[in-house]
């Protein structure tokens, strides 16, 4: 995933675009095919609540915060500079961006909550939810498109050899999800069993994002880390909500509310650090890693 990530980052697809356009597919794809396989096996609505809940508050707490402890998470590291001044025009640009990203999942969550007021999400609500995801998409691509017309790039040959290995990737994720979901649907004693299916899968499909953020933080591109994750996050809410509601209408338990009131509160804190500092305080980062322990213990702790 890296290899390929890395040949697009070099392809004319940069910055906050690779983060918010390209790597949720690749970290999100299981999460997806985790709400197609349960969506069309009739499983319950429930679990992918949880499961897009355990990935969205994960990104945006967890694999954030303890990248900002460990190296920082710095937006603008030029911006002290005088003598880079082009430098830091690019990562004002990647800020703006950041920040056109932490809205939209304001916006996303938000959609998803007050559509699940009613507390059910039906056919119609999943269409809604779809949709703006879909324009959200659309709004990326023609970005990409803009910004390499302007600066006289062109997309190369050889992303289609890129789409092609991620197909082959979601073909191999779909076997092994649909194994995961016939497994553990077959347990019934224990913490590792179907009545925590989606807390379970959340965990797994997240795995990735972290190898990404703790991989790029490492490389000194916070704003790969930060766009990836919060990227990662639209794909569960609202797109995977969207799809399951689909194929039936969700029963939205008690705990949508309390992982929604978190994942709002992240999202805003991180708006307000981006936007007034330029960079997410390591304080922070002690911060939402409390706050996902919190949300494990109001969650697991019922």
């Amino acid at each position: 995933m890296i290899w390929r990530l890395e040949a697009m980052n070099e392809s004319g697809v940069e910055g906050t675009v690779l983060g918010t356009l390209v790597m949720p597919y690749c970290s999100g794809l299981g999460n997806l095919i985790f709400a197609f396989v349960l969506g069309s096996r009739g499983g319950s609505g429930s679990d992918v609540i949880t499961n897009a809940l355990v990935n969205n508050v994960t990104n945006l707490t967890l694999l954030i915060g303890l990248p900002t402890i460990f190296w920082g998470m710095n937006v603008l590291p030029a911006a002290k500079s005088k003598k880079k001044k082009r430098n830091d025009q690019h990562h004002q640009i990647n800020r703006l961006s950041l920040l056109l990203t932490l809205t939209a999942v304001l916006f996303f969550t938000g959609a998803a909550w007050a559509l699940a007021r009613d507390r059910v999400l039906d056919f119609h609500d999943g269409l809604v939810l779809i949709g703006i995801f879909l324009f959200w998409q659309c709004f990326h691509i023609f970005d990409v498109l803009k910004t390499n017309l302007r600066q006289n790039k062109k997309l190369r040959w050889i992303l289609v050899i890129d789409l092609a290995l991620l197909g082959i990737g979601a073909y191999v994720i779909y076997i092994s999800t649909d194994w995961l979901v016939d497994w553990l649907s077959g347990i019934h004693t224990g913490f590792i069993s179907a009545k925590n299916l989606g807390w379970l899968s959340g965990w797994l499909m997240v795995l990735p994002n972290g190898l990404l953020a703790f991989y790029y933080a490492w490389r000194g591109n916070p704003e790969v880390v930060y766009t990836s994750q919060v990227g990662d996050g639209h794909i569960s809410i609202p797109l995977c909500l969207g799809l399951f509601a689909l194929y039936r209408p969700i029963q939205v338990p008690v705990f949508f509310q309390t992982g929604v009131v978190i994942l709002l509160g992240a999202a805003a804190l991180h708006f307000l650090c981006v936007a007034m500092f330029g960079r997410l305080p390591r304080l922070m980062g002690w911060v939402l890693t409390g706050a996902y322990g919190i949300f494990l213990y109001k969650g697991l702790m019922k």
